[in-house]
C-alpha cells in the first residue's frame, strides 16, 4: 500500500484550486508516549488520506504535532476519529482565525525524534512539570500586573510580523535557539511573573518547564497560543492586545490578528507584512515583500535572483551548484539588516 505521496507539486496545487467544497485548516499536539511509533504513524497516514485530510504531522516517540486541512463534509468523521483513538480523544483543536481553505495541498506524515525541535535533553529535567495555564482573558489580566514578563517563544520572522506590546522577543531563527535567549534575556528575573506565549502552545510546554527548570518561581503560558488567544477574544468581546499577524507554517503564510502592521517591505522599508519566499526556487528564501516591490523584483529578493528567474531552464540548472543561492543570500541578508 502506498504510504506518501508520489504526485507532483503543481498537479496537487491544481487539484486544489478545482475543489469545489471549503476546507477547515486546524492545528492540534499532545506529549504523549507511542511504542510504536512506525505503525502508528503508518495507522495515521491510511486514515487521514481516507478522510482527504492534508497537511503536515510530525509523530515520534514523545508525541504528536500536527497542521492540517479538513474537508468540511468530513469534519465530524475528522473529530469522531480523533475520540475513537484512546491516545487521541479529547483533543483540543485550535481552528485557524483566518483561512481560505487552501492552507495545504497533500497529506505529509513524518516520523522525527521529537515534535518540535528543541534541542533538549529531556533526561536531564522533569518535561511533564509545565507552567500554568492561561486563558486570553487571564493572559491579558497578567500583562497588566506591575513585575510580569512577557516573552515570544517563537522565531524572528514570526515575531517580526505580530506580537504582544512590550513582548521580549529573542533574534533567533530557531526554537532551539530562542530557548537559550530567552533565559539569558530574564536571568536577573526569575522572581517575575514569567508569560510565555507562541503560534499554538506546544513550544511554550517544553519551554515553561525548562524555565521552571532554571529556577524561574511563577512561570505561565498562554494556552492555546496566538490562535486560541485569537478565538477567545473575538468570542468573549475581550480586547485584543495582540499587535499584527500570527504567522503560520502553511501555504497562508499568516492570520491577521488586528489590524495594525507592524513590520516593513524588506527591500524599499514600506509598511507591509505580507510573507513570501523567493520566486527563484534555488534560493525561496523567506522575506517580507510589497506589491510594489514583488512586481519590480518579480516576486524575487534579490536582483540577482530576478535575472536567473530570468534565465532559460538550462542554464538555470547549470547555476544550481549552490554558490549562487549562497552569493544572493549574502546580498540579501546585507539588504535586510539595514531595512528592518
Amino acid at each position: 500500500m502506498q504510504l506518501r505521496n508520489l504526485v507532483s507539486k503543481q498537479l496537487l496545487k491544481k487539484r486544489l484550486t478545482e475543489e469545489t467544497f471549503n476546507r477547515k485548516t486546524v492545528s492540534f499536539y499532545r506529549y504523549l508516549k507511542i511504542e510504536d511509533v512506525e505503525n502508528f504513524r503508518n495507522r495515521l497516514y491510511i486514515d487521514f488520506e481516507a478522510l482527504n485530510i492534508f497537511g503536515r504531522v510530525y509523530v515520534a516517540a514523545e508525541g504528536i504535532n500536527a497542521q492540517i486541512s479538513v474537508p468540511e463534509q468530513n469534519w465530524e468523521l475528522f473529530k469522531n476519529y480523533l475520540e475513537a483513538q484512546e491516545q487521541l480523544k479529547n483533543m483540543p483543536l485550535k481552528i485557524a482565525v483566518e483561512d481560505n481553505g487552501k492552507s495545504f495541498y497533500k497529506l505529509i506524515v513524518r516520523i522525527k525524534s521529537k515534535i518540535v525541535a528543541d534541542g533538549l535533553n529531556d533526561n536531564t529535567f522533569d518535561v511533564t512539570n509545565v507552567g500554568n495555564h492561561l486563558s486570553a482573558k487571564e493572559f491579558n489580566e497578567a500583562m497588566q500586573q506591575s513585575g510580569t514578563i512577557v516573552i515570544d517563544m517563537r522565531n524572528h520572522y514570526e515575531s517580526e510580523v505580530g506580537f504582544f506590546k512590550d513582548a521580549l522577543k529573542p533574534d533567533a531563527d530557531t526554537f532551539r535557539d530562542a530557548l537559550p535567549q530567552a533565559i539569558e534575556m530574564t536571568k536577573d528575573n526569575k522572581d517575575n511573573k514569567i508569560l510565555l506565549y507562541c503560534t499554538g502552545g506546544i513550544r511554550c510546554e517544553k519551554a515553561s518547564a525548562y524555565f521552571k527548570h532554571h529556577g524561574y518561581k511563577d512561570v505561565n503560558q498562554l494556552y492555546g497560543g496566538i490562535i486560541q488567544y485569537a478565538r477567545e477574544v473575538n468570542a468573549e468581546h475581550l480586547e485584543n492586545k495582540f499587535l499584527g499577524k500570527n504567522f503560520v507554517f502553511d501555504e497562508r503564510m499568516g492570520e491577521r490578528i488586528s489590524d495594525e502592521i507592524v513590520s516593513t517591505c524588506h527591500q524599499c522599508g514600506g509598511k507591509c507584512d505580507t510573507h513570501v519566499n523567493c520566486a527563484n526556487d534555488d534560493c525561496h528564501l523567506l522575506f517580507i515583500q510589497c506589491e510594489s516591490c514583488k512586481a519590480t523584483y518579480e516576486g524575487c529578493c534579490t536582483p540577482e535572483c530576478k535575472a536567473i528567474i530570468n534565465l532559460p531552464e538550462e542554464e538555470q540548472k547549470r547555476l544550481r551548484k549552490g554558490r549562487v543561492k549562497k552569493q544572493a543570500h549574502a546580498v540579501y541578508k546585507k539588504q535586510a539588516k539595514v531595512l528592518i
